[in-house]
C-alpha cells in the first residue's frame, strides 16, 4: 500500500484502510439493471469495470471513462446550470462508501473504504453509474484516462470556469499535468500573455511546449515578489490566475497578482486539510475575484466525451502529458517518479502486473 501524499487521500477524517485511485479507463464487463437483472458481456480488455447494484440503464459502448464528480442530471445541483457538482452521492462518497453506506471492497475479512467514488488503483472497480462517462469505442484507454482529472481540470479551469477572453492576461502557477492543462486552454481561447509559474527551472521548456509565453522563476527575481513582477509584465496585473499548486501562500499571490478591477483568480489546487487562504479585505473590494472549482467545471456525463471526440480529431493534446508507463506491480514507482521534475503524468497499465 502506497503512502498517501495527496491531501485528497486523507479523506474526511483520515478515514483508512482505502483503496485508492482518482482516474481512469475501462471496459464494462457487467453492467447490471437495479439489484438483479444483468447483461453480460465478454470483456474485450483485462482492465475491466463492474458496475453492480445502482446501474439503471447499460451503457451502449464498452468503453467507459470513471469521474470522481459524477453527474446524476436529478439533483438541485445539476438542474441549476450554474455548476457542474452534483449532490446525489455527495455524502455517501465522501465517506468512502457506496450510495447504499457499504463498502464493496474487503481485504483479509476487512472493509476497505472507497475513494472519491472511483478507487481505479485496480484491475477491477466498483462505481455507482452516474460516476461513469460511456466514450467513444475507438478511444485509447490508456491515453484518455488522463481526461478523467488532470488535464480536463486545468483545460475546463480556462474555458469553463474563467472564459479565458481573446488577447487576456493570464498567469498559471504550477507548471504541472493541470497547470500545463490550463495553459493549452488558454491558447484555445487566444490570451494574450500566458506567464507559467513555478520553481524549477526544467519546466521553462514544457510550458513553451504547450503554448506559454513567458516563464517566470519566483527563485530568480531579484529585489522583487513575484507579485510585483507580474504586476509590471502585464501593465497593472492579470486578468486571470490560475493556482495549480494547493500552497495557500500561492493562491494569495495568485489573487494580487490579478489586475484591479475584474481580476479573477481561479483556485484548482487542493491544500492540505485544515488550511486557510487569507488576503487583506481591500483586494476584494477593489474588484478582483477570488473563485474555485472542481475538475475544471466540466459536467463528466454530458461535456467528458465531448473532449474525448476533441482528442481523437487532434484539437486536445494528451499524448503529450504521459511521460513515464508503469504496470499496476509498479505503482509505488510510478508515485515516486511523480515527485521527479521530468515527470507530468504517469500512466499505470491494470492490464499487467
Amino acid at each position: 500500500m502506497y503512502r498517501c501524499l495527496h491531501p485528497l487521500w486523507q479523506g474526511p477524517g483520515g478515514c483508512f484502510p482505502r483503496h485508492l485511485g482518482t482516474r481512469g479507463s475501462w471496459y464494462c464487463r457487467v453492467c447490471w439493471r437495479g439489484r438483479h437483472q444483468r447483461e453480460a458481456r465478454r470483456p474485450r480488455r483485462c482492465s475491466l469495470v463492474c458496475l453492480i447494484s445502482y446501474l439503471t440503464a447499460c451503457f451502449k459502448t464498452d468503453a467507459n471513462q470513471t469521474c470522481s464528480t459524477p453527474e446524476c442530471k436529478e439533483c438541485k445541483f445539476c438542474k441549476s446550470g450554474k455548476t457542474n457538482l452534483c449532490g446525489k452521492i455527495r455524502a455517501t462518497q465522501g465517506q468512502g462508501v457506496m450510495p447504499d453506506g457499504t463498502s464493496r471492497f474487503k481485504c483479509k475479512g476487512k472493509d476497505l473504504l472507497h475513494f472519491m467514488g472511483t478507487s481505479t488503483f485496480s484491475q477491477y472497480t466498483v462505481l455507482a453509474d452516474i460516476s461513469v462517462v460511456a466514450v467513444q469505442p475507438d478511444a485509447p484507454m490508456d491515453r484518455t484516462c488522463l481526461l478523467g482529472c488532470g488535464i480536463t481540470t486545468g483545460y475546463g479551469a480556462a474555458r469553463i470556469t474563467a472564459k479565458v477572453e481573446e488577447g487576456s492576461n493570464i498567469a498559471v502557477f504550477g507548471a504541472g499535468c493541470v497547470g500545463l492543462s490550463v495553459v493549452q486552454g488558454a491558447v484555445v481561447n487566444k490570451a494574450g500573455k500566458i506567464i507559467v509559474v513555478d520553481v524549477n527551472p526544467a519546466k521553462a521548456e514544457w510550458a513553451k511546449k504547450f503554448g506559454a509565453t513567458d516563464f517566470v522563476n519566483p527563485n530568480d527575481l531579484k529585489g522583487q515578489t513575484i507579485v510585483e513582477k507580474l504586476i509590471e509584465m502585464t501593465d497593472g496585473g492579470c486578468d486571470y490566475t490560475f493556482d495549480c499548486t494547493g500552497n495557500v501562500n500561492v493562491m494569495r499571490a495568485a489573487l494580487e497578482a490579478c489586475h484591479k478591477g475584474w481580476g479573477e483568480s481561479i483556485v484548482i489546487g487542493v491544500a492540505a486539510a485544515g488550511q486557510e487562504i487569507s488576503t487583506r479585505p481591500f483586494q476584494l473590494v477593489t474588484g478582483r475575484v477570488w473563485k474555485g472549482c472542481a475538475f475544471g467545471g466540466v459536467k463528466g456525463r454530458t461535456q467528458l466525451p465531448g473532449l474525448v471526440s476533441d482528442y481523437l480529431s487532434g484539437a486536445l493534446k494528451v499524448d503529450e502529458f504521459i511521460t513515464h508507463r508503469k504496470n499496476l506491480g509498479e505503482i509505488n514507482s510510478a508515485f515516486e517518479i511523480m515527485k521527479q521534475g521530468d515527470c507530468i503524468r504517469a500512466v499505470v497499465d491494470a492490464r499487467t502486473l
